[in-house]
């Protein structure tokens, strides 16, 4: 499989945030997001091949149990199935973050969806087949159902709101498993949105979540 990288940080998003954890970064993605912050894993995917049995040996040189198996889109992987019943043989907690436009059995403790609104469609020749991809309602509800999950959305607008209501009502998602935060890879741009964005959080009941790494260190890679 494509690996972008493999790095030792604390969770800067959702449900666990702080939590120190080994990301494992897949490479390849099927969304092209105007607003993507990994775009070494889409636009311009790069990175190495390696064996699941190097890939676990990477992750093993940290100490930590929580791992975090991202993108890029991982669901999408070829071997994202075996690396991770490898991970939960060695007894790691295993978080997947994905875009839910596609369905891998994987094995995992946390099926992190962060579903793709309008916000994220790129202008130019990638536009039709990001909005066409972007949102597959059967395949969300397929991941809800069969995993513990939190839906993860990235707010630019307050405009943005209604289509998050709109789909997690007719998901039947728990308001306590929406996860909302900002938009930006800037902190100055992430407080100002964080304002606005705990207000509605408190109005839906929906949880907020900061950009922790970009806080702590800027939208730095493998960090």
């Amino acid at each position: 499989m494509k690996i972008a990288e493999i790095f030792y940080s604390l969770q800067g998003e959702g449900m666990l945030v702080g939590v120190p954890s080994v990301f494992v970064r897949t490479s390849g993605c099927n969304l092209r997001c105007a607003w993507c912050d990994t775009p070494y894993t889409s636009w311009e995917p790069e990175g190495e091949e390696m064996a699941v049995e190097a890939v676990i040996a990477a992750a093993g040189a940290h100490p930590a149990r929580y791992v975090v198996v991202t993108g890029g889109e991982p669901m999408i992987a070829p071997e994202v199935t075996p690396l991770t019943e490898a991970l939960r043989q060695r007894g790691y907690h295993i978080t997947i973050e994905t875009a839910g436009t596609v369905y891998a059995p994987v094995v995992c403790d946390l099926m992190s969806v962060s579903p793709k609104l309008a916000n994220s469609t790129p202008e130019g020749r990638w536009a039709a087949a990001h909005d066409r991809l972007r949102m597959q309602p059967e395949v969300l509800r397929k991941l809800i159902s069969r995993y513990e999950y939190q839906l993860k959305f990235v707010i630019r607008q307050p405009e943005d709101i209604g289509e998050v209501v709109a789909l997690t009502a007719s998901l039947k998602a728990f308001p306590d498993r929406v996860v909302l935060m900002p938009e930006g890879t800037d902190a100055v741009v992430l407080h100002e949105r964080s304002l606005w964005l705990a207000e509605i959080c408190k109005r839906e009941g929906f949880r907020f979540s900061p950009r922790l790494h970009v806080d702590l260190w800027g939208n730095r890679r493998g960090l």
